[in-house]
């Protein structure tokens, strides 16, 4: 089948309309609320002055060391809240919310062990060509190849994206078969994915570029530093957390339509 970008679109909107008293208090606790606690504990510190491009990238991987302990639990977390909004949104026995986090919980071991695979053979691969490309001693042919290994990650990616709503949704458990369940509900449709997940990305990333610079700006003029950077740390939590409901709820609308049949799976789910 042909996948309908705007079809997918409506359902993703429908499903959070139909109960979204139910799924922002979800998102508020596994996306808003570990963003900012984490953005207020370890706000990101400035470069210092005049680094080069050597140090910069040792001051970023200082930086992600020393906030690894809190960020990987923190990740975990919200990686479980995803898969029970996934349950919520799509399961038609209409699980409470207790019963879809229990789901996304155990739904996360599998999950995890997909995400494991895909960036074991897609990193294995992309560090064979580059290395095989780093032997020619050619700067070109591995800035090249750089790109085009970018490029062939974010397609991997989507087509593998649907691993997380198949082990929620169909409650697949093994790793690979999702991902194998995944790479067949998206075949031919790929790049038709591929463009509905970057125009959700880069409108919603816009809105809250714009939003933020609107309230930094309202916030220094009327705010002391230090509580402007606490309100701005709330809204852009709160932005993040509404971006990242709404990927969620396009990837449940993306996995319903693909999948087939019942694609009124997600409105059905709160009839």
């Amino acid at each position: 089948m042909i996948f309908d970008s705007n079809q997918a679109w409506q359902q993703a909107t429908a499903a959070i309309r139909a109960n979204r008293e139910v799924l922002f208090a979800l998102s508020g606790v596994f996306y808003l609320l570990p963003i900012l606690a984490f953005s207020l504990l370890f706000p990101q510190p400035s470069p210092p002055a005049g680094a080069d491009q050597q140090a910069m990238l040792a001051f970023a991987a200082d930086y992600y060391a020393q906030t690894m302990p809190v960020s990987l639990p923190m990740a975990l977390v919200q990686a479980a809240g995803t898969l029970g909004l996934l349950t919520l949104m799509t399961d038609r026995s209409r699980p409470t919310v207790g019963e879809a986090i229990r789901l996304g919980f155990v739904a996360l071991l599998p999950y995890l062990g997909s995400q494991i695979l895909f960036g074991f053979a897609a990193g294995g691969a992309a560090l064979a060509v580059l290395t095989v490309l780093g032997l020619t001693g050619s700067q070109v042919l591995v800035s090249a190849g750089l790109a085009a290994m970018i490029v062939a990650g974010i397609y991997l990616w989507v087509r593998t994206s649907l691993a997380a709503p198949v082990i929620a949704v169909e409650q697949m458990r093994s790793p690979l078969r999702a991902l194998r369940r995944s790479w067949a509900l998206t075949r031919g449709n790929g790049g038709r994915v591929l463009v509905f997940y970057a125009l959700i990305v880069l409108t919603l990333g816009l809105v809250m570029a714009i939003v933020m610079g609107l309230v930094g700006i309202v916030l220094a003029l009327v705010m002391p530093a230090h509580a402007a950077r606490i309100v701005a740390a709330v809204i852009s939590a709160a932005l993040e957390a509404g971006m990242g409901l709404t990927f969620v709820a396009a990837l449940a609308a993306t996995h319903a339509q693909l999948a087939g049949p019942g694609e009124d799976r997600l409105s059905a789910t709160f009839d």
